[in-house]
């Protein structure tokens, strides 16, 4: 994966526009391209389209401008870890098609702040500066870091949370547990906990190595909270030295 086809996007702050709407195979990974292709040429792939297709017709602000940018990113066969969010950000200029992540000159959201919290804790890592708050290092070594709902209206969390994306998203999923490489997966909130049994399955019929890792979203709202606190979860030094028993190295640094 190069930095160009990540890099190769809209400015900051730019909406869905409706001539990207739906989402262009071209540019993906080619086993990406097909999954797409057959979800798009789906019931729930069509209920998708026309319901975004609705919204922007209405004026509606839409966020990512490129919801399947992570796509274009890393094959299946070069996942090491899956972190699993819910939703893009809504607020304008955050979303940038990686879950958890914006790009460089936003500052970071209060998710990703408790995020570099934790790792500071975890792992001894320094955060990056404010406006330096780009999880594309980690995607360079493999990180997958996929929203359940790839696309939001501003100002309007969990607004598109009810499309039909997470039928795409187990899709994606299922295409990552088929690969051979060990993976870790990282379930952070309710809402990616309830893939959980979904994980399970496929892990036995792909014989897949996983390590599964879940905790509360970490969200100020819930970070805190829970049998299994986001705060303290230690899932960055748990997947390094699983990885690493492995043969495979893993390099939370930011900055």
């Amino acid at each position: 994966m190069s930095q160009e086809v990540l890099d190769g996007f809209s400015p900051l702050g730019e909406r869905l526009s409706p001539r990207d709407w739906p989402p262009k195979s071209h540019g993906l990974k080619p086993i990406w391209a097909k999954v797409v292709g057959d979800f798009f040429r789906s019931g729930p792939g069509q209920v998708l389209v026309k319901a975004v297709q609705k919204e922007l017709d209405a004026g509606l602000v839409i966020y990512p401008p490129h919801p399947l940018r992570l796509l274009q990113a890393l094959s299946p066969a070069e996942v090491r870890v899956v972190i699993l969010g819910q939703d893009p950000y809504h607020g304008p200029g955050q979303a940038e098609g990686l879950s958890f992540s914006v790009a460089n000159g936003v500052k970071a959201p209060p998710s990703l702040v408790n995020i570099f919290k934790e790792l500071k804790r975890d792992l001894g890592l320094e955060p990056p500066a404010p406006w330096r708050a780009s999880l594309l290092p980690w995607v360079e070594q493999g990180v997958f870091l996929l929203n359940q709902a790839l696309s939001v209206q501003a100002g309007r969390a969990a607004s598109h949370a009810h499309l039909p994306w997470s039928a795409l998203t187990k899709m994606i999923l299922e295409e990552v547990m088929k690969s051979p490489s060990p993976t870790v997966v990282m379930l952070w909130g309710m809402h990616a906990q309830k893939l959980q049994g979904d994980l399970e399955l496929w892990s036995k019929t792909y014989q897949k190595d996983v390590l599964v890792l879940s905790a509360n979203h970490p969200s100020p709202l819930s970070a805190l909270r829970g049998e299994h606190p986001f705060m303290g979860c230690g899932h960055f030094g748990l997947a390094q030295r699983w990885l690493a028993q492995r043969g495979v190295k893993m390099d939370w640094a930011l900055s």
